[in-house]
Parts: structure tokens; C-alpha cells; sequence
């Protein structure tokens, strides 16, 4: 099968579209004859030596696919061959075929086509697993999204607009910052031109963000920890702006507030099955209905990973960019 590997560390470049093994279905396996996947920020730091995959997980880069079932290894229930699906994945997305545990495979949303449902899984439980999973967020709270025009930030605020919270959304352009307002966030924050910190005080009259999503880790730790509300939890998903900081620990106790620094990818398989099953059971409703949707930037073929991986890395880009094989 084609496949795309980075053997070596280095820009877009260093992407190869090799020919490699197809994979076999084990007990409780699935394997996936691949439609689409989509480029996540963490495949672009895996192809430059900075995220590599977790402990037995394939080389192979991709986080996320859709496709039909090819092969159903011993034990498994509920699939079977010819079923159409989309997968949560600890790597091996950008290929023809990829093998996945059973319990990371999910049922295509009703109204989603198959390549739009490859950029769906990564988002879906990336957002459910930490905003409402993790930290909890309640109807009528405050959440804070920063990089709100991003695949990440675009699934967030329509997730938690549906869900009855208040959004706030940082972006980085007067386009983007339509978009999120188009998508439900109720305040759009210019992170070039404001301070999301004063902002987010304005718009909750004090009391800050219940709930805030970080992508950007070190850079905006302690701006953020200020933005907290009382008892408010920051969940930091990424280390866009660096991973050490200085941290006020008074002004955190003062908050009484948690921060919590997750990693979806590192999660055992029977982890990522109890997501992908909440998902499919709160997540994909919103999506059918049309409350929630996944946002497509544009879709490129395999052959030309290497030029999606720039439009990743050019950051301007909304929503997901997905690879069809």
C-alpha cells in the first residue's frame, strides 16, 4: 500500500510517499481501506522530530481517517466488511490501509460524506474528552477557545454554543474573527490587536472564563490563569508558544482554579474507546442535525501531502485540510 512516512526530521520536504507492508486485523482489530484523513498540528511536529509516536503505534503519519471496513480481526462486534466508518488514531492515517483498535472506529454521522468525516474524529474528541469530558463545562459557563478559525477551535465553538454555554474566541484576522462569530461565538478577540485577558473581563462583567481551551501552552500561561473565573479549569492542549514558564501558583490558589495538561494521541486504546463511545452517543447528534459541523478548507490527494502540510504550517487556513488517497 502507499503510505507516507517522514524517515528523517525536516520541513514539508521530508515527507515520502513510500510503499510499505498492508496491515493484517488481530483480535479486537479493524483494518480501514482509507477515504480521507486530515492534517493535525501534531503530524507537522511528528515529521520534525518533535512528537514522535507514542510506543508501538505505527510511523506511519495520521491521527484520523474515514473509509470503509476492509478486514475484521477475531472478537470484534459491530463491524463488519463493507461498512463505512471514521477512526480515532494513534498514527498510520496517510495511508491506503490503516489497522485500528475496533473501539476507536465510529459510525459516520447521518448527512457527513466520507471525506468530510475524515477531519471529523480528532476534533470531535479532542474537543468532548476536554472541554466537557475533563473540565466540565456547563450550560450557561464561559468558554474560552484560542485559535477559534482552526479545526480545533471551529469544532469548540459550535460544540459549546450548541451545548448552551457562552463562547469567547481569540483569532488572528477580521476574516477569521467573522468566522467564529458566524459559528456562535458571542465575543471574537483579536489576539493581535487586544488583549483576550481585559476582553474576556469585559464580557463576563469581572468574573472571568469558567472553561478556557489553550493550544499555544508557555506563551499564554499566565495571561490565561489571569482570564480564569473563580474555580475555573484550563485545559491546555498544545505547545504551539513553548512548554516552560513562569507560573504565580498565589494568583492560581486565589482562583482556586486547575490546570490541566492533556494528550489524547498517548491514551491507552481503552481510553480512546470510552471517548469515541461518549462522542457517538452526545457528539454525533449535534453533527446529524446540523448544529455542529466539520469545517473543510480544501482537500488535496495524497501525492501532495507535502503542499498540505505548508497550508498547515502558512496558518492561513480555516478549519481542517483533509488528504484523500
Amino acid at each position: 500500500m502507499r503510505a507516507v512516512i517522514a524517515p528523517e526530521p525536516g520541513g514539508p520536504e521530508a515527507l515520502v510517499l513510500a510503499e510499505l507492508p498492508e496491515p493484517t486485523a488481530g483480535p479486537g482489530e479493524v483494518v480501514i481501506d482509507v477515504t480521507a484523513t486530515a492534517v493535525n498540528r501534531a503530524d507537522t511536529m511528528q515529521r520534525r522530530g518533535l512528537y514522535p509516536p507514542p510506543p508501538g503505534a505505527s510511523q506511519i503519519l495520521g491521527l484520523e481517517c474515514s473509509g470503509v471496513v476492509g478486514a475484521v480481526g477475531p472478537g470484534v462486534e459491530g463491524w463488519a466488511t463493507g461498512d463505512e466508518g471514521c477512526a480515532l488514531l494513534a498514527g498510520g492515517g496517510y495511508a491506503e490501509k490503516v489497522l485500528v483498535p475496533s473501539g476507536q472506529v465510529m459510525p459516520v454521522p447521518v448527512g457527513v460524506d466520507l471525506v468530510s468525516a475524515g477531519a471529523l474524529p480528532e476534533v470531535a474528541c479532542t474537543v468532548w474528552s476536554n472541554v466537557f469530558m475533563i473540565a466540565g463545562l456547563q450550560r450557561e459557563e464561559t468558554l474560552l477557545v484560542h485559535g477559534g478559525a482552526g479545526g480545533i477551535g471551529t469544532f469548540a465553538i459550535q460544540l459549546a454554543h450548541a451545548l448552551g454555554a457562552r463562547v469567547i474566541a481569540t483569532a488572528g484576522s477580521p476574516e477569521k474573527l467573522e468566522l467564529c462569530r458566524s459559528l456562535g461565538a458571542d465575543v471574537a478577540v483579536s489576539y493581535r490587536e487586544q488583549d483576550f485577558v481585559e476582553e474576556v473581563r469585559t464580557a463576563t462583567d469581572g468574573a472571568g472564563a469558567d472553561v478556557i481551551l489553550d493550544n499555544m501552552g508557555a506563551k499564554y500561561l499566565p495571561r490565561n490563569v489571569e482570564a480564569l473565573a473563580l474555580e475555573g479549569r484550563l485545559v491546555v492542549i498544545g505547545m504551539q508558544g513553548g512548554s516552560k514558564v513562569e507560573l504565580d501558583l498565589g494568583l492560581l490558589m486565589r482562583r482556586r482554579g486547575a490546570v490541566i495538561a492533556t494528550s489524547l494521541r498517548a491514551r491507552p486504546p481503552a481510553e480512546k474507546a470510552a471517548i469515541c463511545a461518549s462522542v457517538v452517543e452526545h457528539v454525533w447528534p449535534l453533527v446529524a442535525d446540523g448544529s455542529v459541523r466539520t469545517l473543510v478548507h480544501t482537500t488535496l490527494p495524497l501525492e501532495k501531502v507535502a503542499e498540505a502540510h505548508r497550508a498547515m504550517e502558512a496558518g492561513d487556513h480555516t478549519g481542517k485540510i483533509v488528504v484523500t488517497t
